[in-house]
């Protein structure tokens, strides 16, 4: 008799990859990461490219050493990547060119013909998703202007995940968590909007398919089971979105939450049974995405990227610190610092983030973080700021009233971050799992294949098996007090 079940998860984000087995016994999930690759983007000339089949390699050599570890089957494989990112397939089904990477500079100046075309407040309206630079439409666009004919030869457009699921299983379609990324999607609807397709002169043709995450996509061609080494392996589209699979594993219970995913960047939202777009949600910048069978109110905000910047100027400096000495250092830091308003543009992509820092709080007539600790502080207490802000405008948004923040993601190993939080927002902070994605990936897969029958089910699965740490607020008053300070701050100096 099968006591356990097994599943295989890919998790690929900008700068790697990495193959996850997820084990379900007894009620209980076990993660055990079996590979790890680099995600390393090219540049040709003028154009930067994901190299998509180094990658696919990659997920080959993910899948021959399960093999070698657990044998010849495996109960789902499940494949999540970041957003808007595509890549073009002929009628006859070949690629027709690597896919651009979403920092390629062919859409600096496309975003303005978007507007001549559909005002970014409409597109808001029938999208529930802002217009930013890298969005697909953008991209598609630029190819239109461009001139380019790769779109007209085009007959079919895969987002990432979706592509490596066709390399695996021939089956072209896009999940919706995905899909909604595009800001071509109509959330009320859950499918592709028509209307916005033809005013971009985007050729609606080659808008896949539409799944929902759970979908059990196909077997394994033959091709690709001989090449591994697997008799069988159900290919399931999880939530493919990366964000999406972490807010499925947010191990929470009841209505009453706000989840922060927090590593390099970090999402703060909570689940939304409305598509939001007020002129004050405009405004905020928030988003309106999808997890499993669920709505997502969310803001992107920067996260631990200020503290890794931070980090990689103290090594040029010939001081090299772990990320838990930095922590150290931080709390060994007085309280009262400076702080950053950390949506300034300054600090999107600063030649040199510590350099960064010093002359915002000169400019803004604050004390210069000197030491390590003092900046590193300094970053951790803005942080903490800035998630307040954005989980008060969310709150406002949605109508809801959070009695719990849960944090997922690598910034639940961050304890001097969490207490902050919830010092910062009154609430007690519940920080773990850290592998949500590959977390959600996994449970999402079981869902489909009948384990779980709920996402709370799912949620109530990865409690049980995440060894959670509870932040309660602590000298909550003069926090509130810092707060006003911070607000003030960022409304006298935005840059």
């Amino acid at each position: 008799m099968v006591d356990h079940h097994r599943f295989l998860a890919f998790d690929l984000g900008a700068e790697s990859g990495r193959a996850v087995v997820g084990t379900l016994q007894e009620g209980r999930l076990s993660l055990e990461e079996i590979s790890r690759f680099p995600n390393t983007p090219v540049q040709v000339q003028k154009t930067l490219y994901w190299d998509v089949l180094a990658l696919y390699n990659h997920i080959l050599e993910g899948l021959r050493e399960y093999t070698r570890r657990y044998g010849a089957e495996v109960e789902g494989i499940g494949i999540d990547t970041w957003g808007v990112d595509f890549g073009l397939l002929s009628a006859g089904g070949e690629l027709l060119q690597n896919p651009v990477h979403y920092r390629d500079r062919r859409t600096a100046a496309v975003v303005e013909q978007v507007k001549s075309r559909i005002s970014a407040e409409e597109l808001f309206r029938l999208t529930g998703m802002a217009l930013l630079p890298f969005n697909t439409s953008v991209q598609l666009l630029s190819l239109r202007l461009s001139r380019n004919p790769i779109l007209d030869c085009a007959s079919t457009m895969l987002m990432m995940p979706d592509l490596f699921a066709y390399f695996l299983t021939g089956r072209k379609c896009c999940e919706r968590t995905n899909a909604i990324s595009t800001q071509l999607f109509d959330p009320w609807k859950s499918e592709w909007s028509a209307e916005i397709a033809c005013r971009l002169d985007i050729p609606a043709k080659i808008l896949p398919e539409l799944v929902d995450p759970g979908t059990v996509l196909g077997e394994l061609l033959g091709p690709v089971r001989d090449a591994v080494g697997l008799k069988s392996g159900p290919v399931i589209a999880p939530c493919t979105h990366d964000t999406g699979s972490a807010v499925a594993a947010v191990p929470a219970q009841g209505d009453d939450w706000a989840f922060l995913s927090c590593g390099t960047w970090s999402v703060l939202g909570t689940l939304n049974p409305d598509v939001v777009t007020t002129p004050r949600a405009s405004a905020a910048g928030v988003f309106n995405e999808l997890t499993i069978q669920s709505r997502i109110l969310c803001r992107n905000i920067v996260g631990l990227w200020l503290l890794q910047q931070a980090r990689a100027g103290w090594m040029r400096e010939g001081k090299s610190y772990s990320y838990d000495e930095i922590v150290k250092l931080a709390a060994q830091a007085p309280e009262g610092g400076p702080l950053i308003n950390v949506d300034a543009p300054r600090f999107h992509a600063p030649t040199d983030m510590l350099v960064a820092i010093q002359q915002y709080c000169a400019e803004t007539g604050q004390a210069v973080p000197q030491h390590p600790g003092e900046t590193a502080r300094c970053i951790v207490q803005s942080l903490a700021f800035a998630y307040r802000r954005w989980l008060d405008e969310i709150a406002a948004l949605s109508g809801r009233t959070f009695r719990v923040l849960h944090l997922v993601g690598g910034g639940a190993k961050n304890s001097l971050l969490c207490q902050l939080k919830a010092n910062a927002t009154g609430l007690p902070v519940i920080a773990g799992p850290c592998e949500a994605t590959v977390a959600g990936n996994v449970m999402v897969q079981a869902l489909a294949k009948g384990l779980v029958r709920t996402p709370q089910e799912m949620r109530d699965v990865i409690r049980r098996s995440s060894g959670l740490v509870e932040y309660q607020p602590q000298n909550v008053t003069p926090y509130q007090r810092r707060f006003d300070e911070y607000l003030r701050l960022v409304e006298k100096f935005p840059e």
